[in-house]
């Protein structure tokens, strides 16, 4: 079975949010902020093998750039000066902020 990848990544401003179409059909967009909050980097999660846990921004950000990292994977430079976190596409899937994704997850993420 073939992974679930985005087929279009694009930012939109005026949201303040990124729009990921994925490969099965599923579109989400994710709040600036949001993303930031989530970000997977030790520095932000410490060091160990446990879940993302959301650590909200000191305040707003928006992504000055947005990077593919190989074939995985995107990576931002906020405007909070940060860009270490490297965001795998399986990631972004779980932690998808639609009401069905978050139904489906049974959670508040």
């Amino acid at each position: 079975m073939e992974s679930v990848h985005p087929t279009e990544i694009r930012r939109q401003p005026e949201a303040r949010t990124l729009r990921i179409l994925w490969s099965d059909g599923h579109e989400a967009d994710y709040e600036y902020d949001y993303l930031r909050g989530f970000c997977p980097c030790a520095g932000c999660q410490g060091h160990g093998a446990r879940e993302v846990e959301f650590q909200a921004p000191e305040s707003p950000v928006e992504p000055l750039t947005i990077r593919p990292v190989g074939n995985y994977a995107i990576s931002f430079h906020w405007t909070d000066t940060h860009s270490t976190g490297i965001y795998r596409f399986d990631f972004l899937r779980s932690i998808c902020p639609c009401d069905r994704c978050r139904a489906e997850r049974g959670d508040g993420a």
